[in-house]
This record gives structure tokens, sequence and C-alpha cells, in this order.
């Protein structure tokens, strides 16, 4: 191997380093929250690593029809968490499959209009959305922290002991580094934390030795997907706002790149990973969006070359035929995940936070569209038979917290927001007019 081709290959496994702890802890966080066994949990993190991988190498593979050509890294949203968690307990985990397929099919249909759909969906909309997802996310972490629900030693002080030992541990890491090793905190947080679980007796191995080394996807794995109104309605809203995000990635890229994003562009962008959404529905895998945190690795190594994100792609799908590797992320106790959780999920509440800080907070419009929205999603999901006496057809867009308050910020947003817009233009054109 030539120097070259070594540095290609040390940072590709930087930025499978950097987003590997996103890549496992979702499916960890949702089959266990769906109470799926060790095999098919072990599945489930394979196939995901796997898809990453593929679903990179879609966005980086520019061509006629797909793909925006830019270093950019995919992987499971973060979004879609709390959605799959609640299709899944209220509908079945075949549900959650029909939901992301029938929003991937969605994503590529909107593909190249989606530009002019973004009017409906400024950070005043997606700001709140992320926000009330976070929100609904913490009480899954709460119980983790404990030992997970129903478990005979939950709030135990060892599992409390644990979960805050890995949440410090996470915490000191941010504050003494900087730069890849905080990138990779939580996965270091994670490995720390089940070390230190195994000398309390608190891992058990055997999953790691009853799985294969080698396995290949199986298209369906969970049983043929099902289609409901309200889950496909929550998962295309979370679509919409990993639309919206994977905008700032590809623009932050192309100004890294030196490289002039079209609108041409952008619809390749979002078509691919529409396609990473039906690839990921039928391999029971997860909805797919562009990385982040792989761009601040671009931006600090200075390498911008699509081969390093190549050489992570193939490196991602090689980890993700082999079950022997995720079955290794399975082993580790809802105590230290719960710790981890707590980090991460803050971190969305953060990030919507974030979002809503380019909101213009002197416009008393705004205020209440975050007010209502936010308050709207917390309350169904603090007190979910509220609406528990309406007709079935208007319980479809109540009983989700994330559905009732995504939908009453985008509501609200038209009429403040939207329709003032075009009311105060068709004003000044007929000042205009009148002067002229």
């Amino acid at each position: 191997m030539n120097n070259n081709s070594f540095k290609v290959f040390s940072l590709g496994i930087q930025h499978v380093l950097a987003m590997y702890a996103g890549a496992i802890i979702v499916p960890l966080i949702v089959g266990g929250a769906l109470g799926l066994t060790p095999e098919q949990l072990t599945y489930l993190v394979s196939i995901d690593i796997f898809m990453c991988g593929l679903a990179t190498l879609l966005q980086v593979w520019k061509n006629k029809f797909f793909g925006i050509g830019l270093p950019v890294v995919l992987g499971c949203t973060f979004t879609a968490v709390g959605p799959m968690i609640a299709i899944g307990t209220e509908y079945g985990i075949s549900s959650v499959y029909g939901s992301i397929l029938a929003s991937g099919i969605f994503v590529i249909l909107i593909s190249t209009v989606f530009g002019k759909l973004a009017v409906f969906f400024p950070p005043v909309v997606t700001g709140s959305v992320v926000t009330i997802i976070g929100i609904t996310l913490i009480p899954v972490a709460m119980n983790n922290m404990a030992g997970g629900q129903g478990a005979a030693d939950f709030g135990s002080p060892s599992n409390l002991a644990l979960a805050f030992g890995v949440l410090l541990f996470i915490i000191l890491l941010y504050r003494f580094f900087t730069g890849f090793i905080r990138a990779v905190s939580i996965l270091i947080g994670l490995i720390a934390g089940t070390a230190a679980a195994a000398l309390m007796g608190k891992v058990d191995l055997q999953p790691v030795s009853e799985a294969g080394w080698f396995q290949i996807g199986k298209p369906f794995y969970f049983g043929t997907p099902t289609f409901e109104i309200a889950p496909i309605l929550t998962m295309i809203l979370v679509a919409i706002v990993s639309l919206v995000e994977s905008t700032g990635v590809y623009y932050a890229l192309g100004d890294l790149t030196k490289k002039n994003i079209t609108k041409e562009d952008l619809a390749k962008g979002y078509r691919a990973e529409g396609v990473a959404y039906l690839l990921g529905a039928i391999f029971n895998a997860f909805p797919y969006t562009a990385y982040s945190q792989n761009v601040g690795l671009i931006s600090l190594s200075g390498v911008k070359s699509r081969n390093v994100i190549y050489t992570a792609a193939g490196m991602l799908m090689v980890l993700g035929l082999v079950p022997k590797i995720a079955a290794f992320t399975t082993i580790i106790p809802e105590a230290v995940l719960g710790g981890a959780m707590i980090a991460m999920f803050g971190m969305v509440i953060a990030y919507g936070i974030k979002m809503l800080s380019r909101v213009e907070f002197a416009s008393q419009e705004n205020l209440l569209i975050i007010a209502c929205s936010v308050g709207m999603g917390l309350g169904v999901t603090a007190v979910p038979d509220m609406f528990a006496a309406l007709p079935e057809s208007v319980k479809i867009l109540t009983n989700n917290g994330i559905v009732a308050g995504s939908l009453t910020a985008i509501l609200l947003n038209i009429v403040f927001n939207v329709v003032r817009k075009e009311e105060k233009s068709e004003a000044v054109r007929l000042n205009e007019k009148h002067a002229s």
C-alpha cells in the first residue's frame, strides 16, 4: 500500500468512526423499544451498517438520475427514532416499514419541486418539529437509564451508576478534547460503559458466540409491509425535515469543495435519499440522511476527495456483512445505552433549538407558532388519551404527539407567514398600481 492509498484508507476509517455510533445506536434503541430478540437485533444493526454504506455510495456516485456527487456520508436519521418507536408500538413493525416505503416514494416524487415547497418548512417549522421529536425521546432514555422498562433491577443503584457514569464520561471527553475524539465521544462512552458493566457481571456474550460470520440482507426480513395513514404522514414529515437538514449539508459541502450547487444537483441529492429510503424499507433498515458530523471531519482534515468517502462506504458495507461484529453492539446493557441516549437525545432538542435560533423572535406570530406546536406535541405525548373520544378519521392526526405538533406548526406558519406575505405582496402591488 503506497502512502496515498494509506492516507485514503486512514481517512476513510475516520469517517466510519465519526458516524459509527449513530449507525449502531439507532437500531439498538428502536429494536430494544420494540422488543426484538437478540438475533433480530443483530440483523437490524448489521443491515443498518451495510445500508449506511450503500446509501452513501448512491449519493456520492453522481449519474443522470440520482447522486449529488459531493463527499457526503449518509446514515440513519435520529429524527426517525421517536416516530419509528411510536409507530411500531401502536401499529406493529410491519407498519414502520410500510411508512418508510411510502415516504421514500414521496421523496422521489417531490425531489424536483422540493425547493418550491420550502416556503412551507422554514426554520420556525422544522425547528419546532425537531424539538418536539427530541422531547418525545427523553422518556425512552430515562427508562433505559434505569435498566429498561420491565427489568427486574429497574432503578437499581448499579444501573443508575452505570448510566450516569457513561454520561459523565462523555461530558468529560467533550470538555477536555476537541476534533476527532470529541466526534467519537459517544462511541468511546459506550465502549467504556460496557467494559465497566462487564466487570459488574452485567454483560452476556452469548449473542456474540451464536452470531454467524457472514450474512446478506433479506428483503422484508420482518414481514410484508403494511400501510396506515397516520404512520405514513408521520414518516413523510420526518422525510421533509431530513431533506431540509440535508440541504444545509449539501450547501456546506459545496462551499468546502468550491462547487456551485444547482437545482438539478439538489434534485439528484433528494432523489438519492428517496432511493435510500426505499432500500431501507425493503431490507428493513432505516430512513437515511446526510450526516453533518462528517462535514466537520472534512473541514478539519481539509481532504475533500470523494475517493475517501467511497472507501468509507465500502468499509461500512463489509462490516455490515459480518453479523459477529454487529452482535458485539447488542450486548451493551440498557443502562449504558441510557446514559449515552440522554446526551444524544438532548442534542436532538438542542439542535431543534439551534434551528429555531434562525427564527425572527421579534415576531409574536413566530413565538405563537413555536408555543402552540411544541405545547401540542408535548401535551399529546404526555396525555395520549386526550382525543380518545374523537372519530377514528380525526384521531389519525391527533393520536401522535409528533404529528399533532408538526401539523400545528405547518398550519400556523401558513396562516401567519405564507398567507400574510401574499397579502402584503398584493397590497404593495396595488399601491404601486395606484401610484402610477
